[in-house]
């Protein structure tokens, strides 16, 4: 007859508190599957990821879903089968997507399985929809250009009563030296 341990191991429990503490710093995670992907391809995926803020974790898939659940999460326990990695976001969620499905195209073994976004969870064909919009830096720069729009309308209309002004004066003028010169 078996006994079961009822204590949980210490190593254990450090594990599945260190992924609250990583997953407690951000709200968007983005869940793949790594398998086929050799050293060097995770390494480069790594440093294209650090370049967006992003962190690749292997995690074991209970202690992720422990951790999940302990903070409240929604339930994601269906894209942690099989070798998992999370993606850690800390901003511009989007964007990571951008970096892990080009990645992909490059690099067929590496499969995105789905996302948890906010409070919201994504499958591949969603957050495949989402990384295709455009990041937080790009609608800033849209917002400033439609909000600069209408401003440089009006300058260049009052400068062009300036202008229009000066060539009105300056063709009187021409005209009366060339009537005063004839």
């Amino acid at each position: 007859m078996a006994i079961v341990a009822k204590k949980i191991q210490d190593a254990k429990v450090a594990s599945i508190n260190e992924l609250k503490e990583a997953f407690g710093s951000t709200e968007d995670f983005i869940f793949a599957d790594y398998r086929g992907l050799t050293v060097a391809q995770i390494t480069n995926l790594r440093t294209q990821l650090r370049k967006k803020e992003a962190l690749f974790k292997v995690v074991k898939n209970n202690f992720a879903r422990i951790a999940f659940e302990q903070l409240s999460a929604p339930n994601v326990a269906q894209y942690l089968t099989g070798p998992t990695a999370v993606t850690i976001s800390p901003k511009d969620a989007n964007e990571v997507a951008k970096v892990l499905f080009d990645f992909a195209k490059e690099t067929p073994a590496l499969h995105v399985k789905g996302g948890l976004v906010g409070k919201s969870v994504y499958d591949a064909a969603q957050v495949e929809a989402f990384s295709k919009l455009p990041g937080r830096l790009e609608l800033i720069s849209m917002l400033m250009s439609v909000m600069n729009g209408p401003a440089r309308n009006l300058a260049a209309a009052l400068n062009d009563v300036n202008a229009r002004l000066v060539r009105t004066i300056k063709a009187v003028g021409d005209k009366k030296a060339a009537a005063g010169a004839a």
